[in-house]
């Protein structure tokens, strides 16, 4: 088996992992401050413990990503 043909089933993998880690974080934008109410919950949140980890490992898994996708590009 070789590294081409191996390389989509990665990125599935890659892709259901992101689809999870942004729909696991934490939404700033919800529907009251879309409508211009509730001004306390738009400031600022600083991302700790079990959400700082979320957020960085969506962020490695993108690139990730981006780098398969690169890489199956420049084999083809």
């Amino acid at each position: 088996m070789s590294i081409e043909s191996l390389i989509p089933y990665v990125q599935i993998a890659l892709s259901v992992l992101l689809v999870g880690g942004v729909l696991l974080q934490r939404s700033e934008a919800g529907l009251g401050g879309a409508f211009g109410g509730d001004s306390f919950s738009s400031g600022h949140h600083t991302k700790r413990g079990g959400e700082k980890v979320i957020f960085i490992a969506t962020i490695v898994i993108a690139v990730l990503f981006v780098a398969t996708s690169f890489t199956l590009l420049r084999l083809k």
